[in-house]
């Protein structure tokens, strides 16, 4: 079996890399192997390599630029996925593919099901809802999951930055009021990895799956979690959990409006895999139990 990974670089990708080699011959391609902006290019990309799974794991996902970033946002979320989905079509491929929490409009006060009309607030997550209906209108064998707030030892993410604010900064102000379930870039790849596994001999029914960490807390609730977790491991810290001020989304400038509510309900998943997704508390203790292992804290 042929495994083409597309965004290795990525959070998601890196973990994928580690995950994915028992399942088959595994090739994994960046931004260096080729734009997804060229569609044309893309296309002969994936088709030189034959892959009998696909999995796309890139993506336009700086949030606010893409507000004036359109056309490259619409091209790499939805275009690109849009010939993926063809190519998986054409050659009875699997494609995987990975989706976001920022598909709806947070105004729901419940998680949000598979099921749920998306009404995205922003350019990012209605091009992201855009690869997805592309995915779904070709008919390939496809897996889609949602996933929100991910974060891994690499790359950009929230944790990260309050780690890196917090060794000089004593007073720090955190939106309080946008719930979700911070959930591991591993987690997301080994998940990934037992779904193809399954899909493979027991298939699944094809669409979206919600895949997220269990539970639910505020950007300013984390930033406090992560501060006070860092400071028990030995963080030599400047900031305080007590010194994190909440605050509104309003009161936070940003060019790009986010859903007040991101939890997601990941029954669907869980049950067709049989699992039990972790608390978001256990892998943001794992991250941090990581980055005290790594030295990072002394």
């Amino acid at each position: 079996m042929k495994i083409l990974l597309l965004g290795k670089a990525g959070q998601v990708g890196q973990e994928l890399r580690h995950a994915l080699p028992p399942l088959g011959q595994l090739v994994a391609l960046g931004r260096g192997d080729g734009d997804l902006r060229d569609q044309d290019a893309l296309l002969r990309t994936v088709a030189a390599h034959r892959p009998d799974i696909i999995i796309n794991a890139a993506a336009y996902t700086a949030v606010d630029q893409a507000e004036t970033d359109q056309n490259a946002a619409a091209q790499v979320n939805a275009q690109a996925v849009a010939t993926l989905a063809a190519y998986a079509k054409d050659t009875h491929a699997l494609l995987v593919h990975y989706s976001t929490d920022y598909v709806f409009d947070g105004n729901k006060s419940q998680p949000y099901t598979e099921t749920d009309p998306p009404h995205p607030l922003n350019v990012y997550g209605a091009t992201k809802l855009a690869g997805e209906s592309a995915i779904l209108a070709s008919g390939c064998d496809a897996l889609v999951f949602r996933c929100s707030w991910t974060y891994a030892l690499h790359g950009k993410n929230f944790p990260a930055t309050i780690l890196r604010l917090a060794r000089t900064r004593n007073r720090l102000d955190v939106v309080a009021d946008q719930i979700g379930a911070p959930t591991p870039a591993a987690l997301i790849a080994d998940v990934t990895a037992r779904a193809i596994v399954r899909h493979r001999h027991h298939p699944l029914p094809g669409g979206i799956y919600h895949l997220a960490a269990s539970g639910a807390t505020s950007w300013h609730a984390l930033a406090r979690y992560v501060v006070a977790g860092a400071a028990a491991r030995g963080a030599a810290l400047a900031l305080t959990p007590d010194r994190i001020r909440p605050i509104a989304s309003k009161d936070y400038p940003a060019a790009a409006k986010r859903p007040h509510n991101s939890r997601l309900d990941t029954t669907r998943l869980s049950d067709a895999l049989g699992l039990r997704l972790p608390s978001w508390t256990e892998g943001m203790d794992r991250f941090l139990d990581q980055l005290s292992a790594r030295g990072e804290f002394t």
